[in-house]
């Protein structure tokens, strides 16, 4: 269960990014993030569905959230696709107990260490948007992580409808366009840094971040410039 004070911390950090104006790429990472900090979780991922009602894994925290969504979008199973189309949260204490068509999915996951996975939807309005996924390298319940991973994905909807005068159809598009096209120079910019620095991706994207965040400006504009300008954040 997420401790008191620092999940309202948490919140309190997130609503401001909501009321700030962020890209939605951004505050999609600081969802994931938040909800792995309040809930000691080893990773979490956002997918947001296209205009065919299709899962797109839109962040990738660390190599462990990177390589799960990916599968789950690859093979369209998984708890976050179940999710996404049931409308419901789906919790897994024990992926080597859950009886599912999941086959690959579950190797994938398995293969990386992940014991236990919590989905929740993305939604608001009765729109399904999307799904938050949690992972765990232990069994877990998620009896009481359920309600605060749902309430981070309720915020990330609600920024979701909002963000945009567009009708929701168009403006729900568009920013999933925006956010796939933010993910590629994103993971492009990660690459560059971690292949000419020699570290790992992970250390490459907290590199990205931290000087994202110093200079007062987003992650995607931050990659841009790595990529197209060349400009090479210090690594502390």
């Amino acid at each position: 269960m997420a401790e008191h004070h620092n999940l309202i911390k948490v919140l309190a950090e997130f609503a401001h990014t909501l009321t700030d104006g962020y890209a939605i790429t951004d505050v999609l990472y600081r969802l994931a993030d938040s909800v792995v900090d309040v809930l000691s979780a080893a990773g979490a991922g956002v997918s947001l569905a296209d205009d065919t009602g299709r899962l797109r894994a839109i962040t990738s925290i660390n190599a462990l959230s990177a390589a799960i969504e990916a599968a789950e979008e690859q093979y369209e199973q998984g708890p976050c696709v179940d999710a996404y189309r049931d409308g419901h949260s789906v919790p897994v204490p024990d992926l080597a107990k859950h009886s599912s068509s999941w086959t690959e999915y579950t190797t994938v996951a398995r293969r990386h260490g992940v014991v236990s996975v919590l989905a929740v939807p993305v939604a608001a309005h009765g729109s399904t948007m999307g799904a938050l996924d949690v992972y765990a390298t232990e069994a877990r319940t998620w009896a009481d992580d359920s309600t605060v991973a749902q309430t981070f994905a309720d915020m990330a909807a609600s920024y979701l409808l909002h963000a945009s005068a567009l009708d929701q159809a168009q403006r729900t598009a568009e920013q999933l366009q925006n956010a796939l096209d933010s993910r590629l120079v994103i993971e492009q910019a990660k690459g560059m840094l971690a292949n000419e620095h020699n570290i790992p991706v992970e250390e490459a994207f907290q590199t990205l971040r931290r000087h994202a965040r110093r200079h007062g400006a987003n992650l995607t504009s931050t990659a841009e410039a790595i990529v197209h300008l060349g400009l090479r954040p210090p690594r502390r």
